[in-house]
C-alpha cells in the first residue's frame, strides 16, 4: 500500500494555532514505528506543477497566493498564516494526493498522509484549505484519461462546500458528504448526495447512516475511483466536531467504507482531512486506525 509523505508537509505555524499542523509528522511517524507501513511504502512527492494546479484554482489566486499577496482578509479566511512553506506544503500535498490516486488505480487502495481539503474554492482558500488537492487530482486524471467517473466519499464532520462547488452539475463526479447540520460551513451548496447529521450524534446511527447510503452511492454511479476524506473529526472530543463518535466508532467507520469500495471493485485513495481533538493524541491514533483498517481490508 503506497503513502505520500514528506517532511515538508509540516510547516511551523506555532503550537498555540488551532490547527494541528504537528500531526502530520506524528502520524507517519507512529504508522511505521507501529509496522502499519514499511518505508518502502512511504513514496515522497515533489511540489505539484503549476499547470496542474491551474486546472482547479483561478491564475488569479494562485499567482497571488504563490507570490505572497494575498489580503489580510483573505488569510483570515484561509485561518493560517501566509508563508513561502505554507505554499510547498500544499503543492506538496496536492502532488501526495495525485501520486496516491494512481498508485491505487494500479494497486486498488493507496493514501495520503495529508490532503482532503475540500473547503479550497478556485478563488480562494478558507477553513485551513490552501489548495484543493482532490480537485486537482480529478482534473489531471481526467485530462490524461486515467478515469472517467469520479466518487468523493468525504466523511470530514464538515461539508465538503468548494468540492460541491467546483462538481456542480458535471455528471462524470459524484460528490457525497455526510456532515453535521449544524456545523461549518453555514452556507451549504448542495452536492450530489448531502447526508445532514444532527449534533451529539453516535456511533450506532452514524454507522446505520453510513451502511444505507455509500453502497447504494457506489453501486447507482458506478465510479472508476474513490476519493475518501477521511477526517476524524466527528470523534466525540474534537473541538469542532459536535457529533460523538469514539475512536472504535470511527475505525468501523473506515473499515466500512473502505470494505465497500473492495466488494463494489473500486480502488480508493485514502486522505486524512479533519481532527482538532483536544488532545492531539486522540487525533494522531485516529488518523493511523484509518490506515490500520485499510491494512485490514486490503491486506
Amino acid at each position: 500500500m503506497f503513502v505520500s509523505y514528506a517532511p515538508g508537509y509540516f510547516v511551523d505555524i506555532g503550537d498555540a494555532h488551532v490547527f494541528p499542523m504537528r500531526k502530520f509528522p506524528l502520524v507517519y511517524e507512529r504508522l511505521v514505528s507501529d509496522r502499519v507501513l514499511t518505508p518502502e511504502e512511504i513514496v515522497a512527492p515533489v511540489p505539484a506543477r503549476d499547470e496542474d494546479i491551474l486546472l482547479a484554482h483561478t491564475r488569479d489566486y494562485w499567482m497571488r497566493l504563490a507570490a505572497g499577496q494575498l489580503t489580510a482578509r483573505e488569510i483570515r479566511r484561509l485561518g493560517l498564516p501566509w508563508s513561502e512553506g505554507l505554499v510547498t506544503r500544499s503543492r506538496l500535498a496536492t502532488q501526495g494526493t495525485l501520486n496516491a490516486a494512481r498508485h491505487a488505480l494500479a494497486d486498488g487502495v493507496a493514501g495520503n498522509l495529508a490532503g482532503g481539503t475540500h473547503h479550497a474554492f478556485p478563488d480562494h482558500g478558507e477553513g485551513f484549505c490552501v489548495l484543493n488537492d482532490i480537485a486537482v487530482a480529478t482534473r489531471v486524471l481526467q485530462r490524461d484519461g486515467d478515469v472517467g467517473r469520479v466518487a468523493l466519499i468525504d466523511c470530514d464532520v464538515h461539508q465538503g462546500n468548494a468540492n460541491a462547488v467546483i462538481f456542480a452539475g458535471e455528471s462524470d463526479v459524484f460528490t457525497f458528504s455526510m456532515h453535521g447540520k449544524n456545523n461549518y460551513p453555514l452556507r451549504k451548496p448542495p452536492g450530489s448526495l448531502d447526508i445532514e447529521l444532527p449534533d451529539g450524534m453516535t456511533d450506532a446511527p452514524y454507522l446505520e447512516a453510513l451502511r444505507e447510503y455509500v453502497p447504494r452511492a457506489l453501486r447507482d454511479f458506478r465510479p472508476d475511483l474513490v476519493f475518501y476524506l477521511a477526517g476524524v473529526d466527528p470523534y466525540v472530543h474534537d473541538r469542532f466536531g459536535r457529533l460523538a463518535l469514539s475512536l472504535e466508532g470511527l475505525r468501523r467507520r473506515d473499515e466500512f467504507v473502505l470494505r465497500a469500495c473492495r466488494r463494489a471493485g473500486v480502488p480508493v485513495t485514502i486522505t486524512l482531512s479533519g481532527g482538532y481533538a483536544r488532545d492531539r493524541e486522540d487525533t494522531v491514533e485516529a488518523h493511523c486506525n484509518t490506515y490500520r483498517a485499510a491494512r485490514e481490508v486490503f491486506g
